[in-house]
């Protein structure tokens, strides 16, 4: 199970749950935006200016702008401890709307990934101090406060922006939680340093060497560990108020083996440093030595993760084979890591830019085996769900271009939707001398000849490379076919094969896999993702 889901995660969520009577996820990571008022931009080639890169805004922060009304009125009959929550916030004039709104969408999208999650399933939210402690609230009513494991903090770069009369913002938190206190957990271990190995300066001559020694007093209240403990010379030992660590028979095989340190009103465990240089150490929730993704790493996307801190949380709450899934999956790190890391994914994103963005990632990175496993759902599958598309959504027409350009063509839409200056689209790509552009046009309904010779101007006006005009196959005329022809052909003189200038492009075609002829291998508009190992993978004799 690889799946991929275009649409909104909340829709998807619910789609889940009908599906499945049961809960069927090992592992929920999410990064959703932070509600910081800035926008998640990718990066892409300009067509305005020469070798320049230009901000698609695709990746918005937009919560301010939606409508939270209807959700907040759907938390009241699921959750009436969140719905109270927003509301007391809701109340409070100062607050603000779009804080509200924010947080009214995170609420019921965190019910919702809760009820999917299996019973010894961990969830962590990923985010910034901007509504941190908020969103601890929220994750608190869902999942009761008792299934709160941590709180790790990331620290992304050595410095921070300089900020004036203030302390550098660096760090990020992401909270964790289980679904119950039957959590799957694989132990986090670092090395150990020269400050780490310096504290083992007891030793009892045993053989064993220096250790120290740290408390058996229980963290949490367990009654059924609450005993006085009768050491062999008869000494009795008053449990802590919470209760003993370990129960009677274990605290005795601990004594027999030497490993109990008495002091004079306590008594503690050993730990040898022998045995903890080939252990290693328990890590601690401030991490620190992982840094934002590298130049070879990087996407272009602003907000992606890097992948070493995708692997420490995958590995630390989730085994082969496991279930992982990132309702929030932007560039695709989660998944992208999940399965190198041999785990089962499923990933849900609302930009279209995003899911052609993981496809590519894994195909790049994981190679054409693991992209081909993959399913992909909320894309039309033939025809007619197309026609669909264009016609019947709301806002169709613009829904219906981003699908043809960014997920079909693989270009990228034009960000003015109203007086786009002839065209709703592009391709870039790189000859030897300078960067060259193709336009696209897209039409969902009917066509005519006078939109083809206005398309045709535009190019010319623009000095585009070549143009791909979409429309659906039956909306193709003789006219348009011969206005076409007439454009040429696109730098004759320097290849073999031949390249109109400007292309009728059918749905139909680009639907079997069909795609117009350019020049495109020198350079394609997403930057590649470096190729991985999965831990199935065998280095053979001739691999690289």
């Amino acid at each position: 199970m690889n799946e991929l889901y275009f649409g909104d995660c909340l829709d998807i969520l619910k789609e889940l749950q009908q599906k499945n009577s049961e809960p069927f996820i090992d592992l929920i990571y999410i990064d959703p935006p932070f509600n910081s008022k800035r926008n998640y931009n990718v990066l892409f080639e300009s067509i305005l200016t020469k070798d320049a890169n230009a901000q698609k805004q695709a990746f918005a922060d937009t919560w301010s702008n939606i409508s939270y009304i209807d959700e907040k009125r759907e938390l009241a009959v699921l959750d009436k401890n969140l719905y109270d929550f927003i509301q007391a916030l809701d109340s409070i004039p100062s607050f603000g709307k779009s804080g509200v709104a924010y947080l009214t969408t995170m609420a019921i999208r965190v019910h919702y990934m809760h009820k999917l999650l299996k019973n010894t399933g961990s969830f962590y939210l990923h985010c910034d101090n901007t509504m941190s402690h908020y969103l601890k609230i929220i994750c608190d009513i869902v999942f009761g406060y008792k299934n709160y494991r941590n709180e790790i903090i990331w620290k992304r770069t050595s410095a921070g922006k300089p900020i004036f009369r203030n302390l550098p913002r660096n760090a990020d938190n992401i909270f964790w939680y289980s679904k119950s206190d039957n959590y799957m957990f694989n132990l986090v271990k670092d090395a150990l340093t020269e400050v780490d190995m310096a504290t083992f300066n007891l030793d009892d001559n045993d053989g064993r060497g220096p250790y120290n020694t740290q408390p058996i007093i229980n963290p949490d209240d367990r009654p059924n560990l609450k005993y006085t403990y009768v050491d062999v010379n008869g000494k009795e030992w008053k449990s802590p108020t919470k209760g003993w660590r370990f129960n009677e028979d274990r605290m005795r095989d601990l004594e027999r083996d030497g490993r109990l340190h008495f002091t004079k009103n306590s008594i503690r465990e050993k730990y040898y440093l022998s045995e903890r240089l080939v252990k290693g150490k328990q890590m601690s929730n401030i991490w620190t030595d992982i840094p934002i993704p590298s130049r070879s790493e990087s996407l272009g996307y602003p907000t992606q993760k890097p992948e070493a801190l995708l692997e420490r949380i995958i590995t630390a709450s989730s085994n082969p084979g496991d279930l992982v899934a990132d309702f929030f999956c932007g560039c695709g790190t989660t998944v992208s890591v999940a399965q190198k890391l041999d785990r089962k994914w499923l990933g849900v994103d609302i930009s279209h830019l995003a899911i052609r963005l993981i496809l590519k990632r894994i195909r790049d990175a994981h190679g054409e085996t693991a992209y081909q496993k993959i399913r992909v759902f909320g894309f039309p599958k033939d025809i007619p769900s197309a026609k669909m598309l264009a016609e019947e959504t709301q806002d169709g027409r613009y829904s219906f271009q981003e699908w043809a350009i960014e997920v079909l063509l693989g270009g990228v839409c034009n960000t003015k939707k109203s007086g786009d200056g002839g065209y709703d689209g592009y391709i870039t790509f790189d000859m030897p001398e300078k960067k060259e552009f193709i336009l696209i046009e897209t039409k969902s309904g009917k066509v005519n000849i006078n939109m083809t010779r206005a398309f045709v101007n535009t190019i010319n006006s623009l000095s585009a490379s070549m143009g791909f005009f979409v429309c659906f196959a039956e909306n193709v005329t003789k006219g348009m076919e011969l206005e076409f022809k007439q454009a040429g052909y696109f730098r004759e003189d320097l290849f073999g094969a031949r390249y109109p200038k400007v292309q009728l492009v059918t749905i139909e075609d680009l639907m079997h896999g069909i795609r117009p002829s350019y020049p495109e291998s020198l350079r394609s508009t997403f930057k590649s993702a470096e190729r991985k190992i999965s831990t199935k993978e065998q280095k053979g004799l001739f691999d690289i």
